[in-house]
């Protein structure tokens, strides 16, 4: 293979709305920030560009790299992201391919053909592939690579491999700048580079605080917080909090150790108003999008996402989460203690439609259906979720770690946010 030298510079970050570097880096201080493990950026060009090749952006201490390759019209082609998860070599955790119409189609064009590969250890993983983008239909299929190409060696600091090599005809020769990047840096970045970080609550906690007005991505409006609806008390004398789809016959998803005794609960309740053209009206709704149980009276210091067995917070790619999972839009607070016999009735009462097993609890405030452990009086209870697909739980906790409250988001609220 033949062509043009590469040349490399080194950055603190990286504006991928101006397309240029922020904070130049001398190669012996990006040296020093990858030995230390802070986040730096590595710029790959050849001469005559004005546009990058690649970038490559390091963070060790966020167990991550990432690379994004660039066309000659300096538009994203390609994203690869690596996680280190073990001593010496990187996952492929997910890696993206765009392919444009022509010259003229702006970047992630939602018409752009679009390939995904995700992989996870242990041989799981999935491919997506969107010939025509946002615009047509999505075929997902089970990825064919084997456990050696799943993985990366982890390269020295001099040592990476251009990914963008084969696309150019590069002959894959580095060069190093001896001194800082000069290129354009734009004092307040648009789009300034972070390392990837999990997903939070956000402006959830806010759906229980009366008064408060939300907005949504979804254009709905004049969006207030009620006050939230008493649901049912929740016994857990075994001290383990299960947060689970009880129709899966399986371990509860998530559980979360908590004093035994007995809980309230609360539903959400929000109130907005549009006018209806079907009606002809201005119409008011209420719903009730978020579930809350109470295991303290003081309040929340800080939240964390509510982790599961193999739940690894070093895969989540930038504000995912985990949470339970559902095939039958279903999800329960119950005693993790008595899970089996309190999931057996469960699945008498809905499925084989025993009342005797179950307690219909349908009355607005969000619940369906309670089932009961006489022997341990521990208990389950049922709530509908607007969907399949995974539910996070998130944990408010107070000043010593402690848990105040669980929740759990059960309707979908694109981009909520208090105004």
């Amino acid at each position: 293979m033949s062509g043009p030298v590469v040349e490399l510079g080194h950055a603190e970050g990286w504006d991928f709305a101006a397309g240029a570097a922020v904070g130049a880096l001398r190669p012996q201080e990006a040296r020093a920030r990858d030995a230390a493990g802070l986040p730096y950026v590595v710029v790959y060009r050849s001469a005559g560009r004005s546009v990058p090749l690649e970038v490559r952006l390091v963070s060790w201490r966020d167990h991550y790299a990432g690379v994004w390759v660039y066309d000659e019209h300096g538009r994203r082609v390609e994203h690869l992201e690596l996680r280190l998860l073990e001593e010496g070599r990187l996952l492929r955790r997910y890696h993206e391919r765009w392919g444009y119409s022509g010259p003229e189609a702006p970047e992630f064009d939602r018409v752009a053909d679009r390939m995904a590969v995700e992989l996870f250890p242990g041989g799981r993983g999935r491919v997506s592939h969107r010939p025509r983008g946002d615009a047509g239909p999505r075929t997902v299929t089970v990825p064919s690579a084997s456990e050696e190409e799943r993985w990366l060696r982890r390269p020295d600091f001099d040592d990476w491999p251009l990914l963008s090599a084969d696309r150019w005809g590069l002959d894959g020769t580095v060069r190093p700048t001896a001194a800082p990047l000069t290129e354009p840096v734009s004092a307040a970045p648009a789009e300034p580079w972070l390392p990837p970080r999990p997903g939070g609550p956000g402006d959830l906690p806010a759906l229980f605080v009366p008064g408060t007005r939300l907005t949504t991505s979804d254009h709905r409006e004049n969006m207030v917080v009620l006050e939230p609806k008493d649901g049912p008390r929740l016994r857990v004398p075994s001290g383990r909090l299960a947060v689970a789809d009880p129709l899966d016959t399986g371990r509860p998803d998530i559980t979360v150790e908590v004093p035994p005794g007995s809980y309230p609960t609360e539903v959400a309740t929000i109130g907005f108003g549009y006018h209806c053209e079907f009606e002809g009206a201005w119409v008011e709704r209420t719903e009730t999008p978020a579930l809350r149980l109470r295991v303290g009276d003081g309040p929340v210091d800080s939240w964390t996402m509510a982790l599961g067995e193999g739940h690894d917070l070093r895969l989540l790619r930038d504000g995912e989460a985990y949470g339970f999972s559902t095939d039958g839009a279903t999800g329960c607070f119950a005693d993790a203690g008595a899970w089996p016999v309190l999931q057996k009735r469960f699945r008498r009462a809905l499925v084989d439609r025993d009342d005797e097993a179950g307690e219909d609890l349908d009355s607005g405030s969000g619940f369906f259906l309670r089932t009961v452990d006489e022997e341990s009086g521990a208990d389950l209870l049922a709530f509908a979720t607007d969907s399949d697909g995974t539910h996070p739980v998130w944990l408010g906790l107070d000043g010593s770690g402690g848990v105040v409250c669980v929740i759990v988001q059960v309707d979908w609220l694109p981009h909520l946010k208090v105004v």
